[in-house]
């Protein structure tokens, strides 16, 4: 395999910013690529709203990844985080979730919850690293072939301890 194929990205060519509706043909591009069963724009357009924190992740100043997370009931749900193909496995993943961990607590959020695909092994080794543990499962949550498949839940505590968002 090429040695790109292991490269990481610096951390300070990655830059977090909110996502704006602006953002949204970049993000649905991302989001088909990525799942089977996109969100729709309507679903997208429908988290721009006060209670929700969405973000971009930007690498060398190009969209590359986003997360979408509805703050209820003071805690953080993130719904959905999504790192283009071309661009997994640099450390952008860990980047924006090491972002919006940190945003989540300073607004005063007590834990961060979600739900990830029993499947998905890469996404359930990255939360178990930043410190989820899984609390429950969700039986048929996700859509899928001929049959639904179950979420784990997630959970990080962030309140009352200081949570970092230095670079992977």
């Amino acid at each position: 395999m090429p040695n790109d194929v292991y490269r990481r990205i610096e951390a300070s060519a990655m830059t977090v910013r909110a996502l704006c509706e602006d953002d949204l043909p970049e993000v649905l591009d991302i989001e088909c690529q990525g799942y089977s069963f996109p969100w729709s724009e309507s679903v997208f357009r429908g988290c721009f709203r006060p209670d929700y924190r969405l973000w971009a992740l930007e690498t060398h100043r190009r969209l590359s990844g986003y997360a979408v997370v509805a703050y209820m009931a003071g805690e953080a749900h993130l719904l959905n985080l999504c790192i283009a193909p071309a661009d997994r496995s640099l450390g952008g993943g860990r980047h924006l979730l090491r972002h919006l961990i940190a945003e989540s607590a300073r607004d005063g959020m007590s834990q961060v919850l979600l739900e990830v695909r029993d499947s998905n092994a890469s996404a359930m080794n990255l939360y178990a690293s930043e410190g989820f543990s899984i609390i429950g499962r969700r039986p048929g949550y996700y859509p899928g072939g001929q049959e639904r498949e179950d979420a784990l839940v997630m959970a990080l505590r962030v309140g009352g301890h200081c949570v970092s968002s230095g670079s992977p």
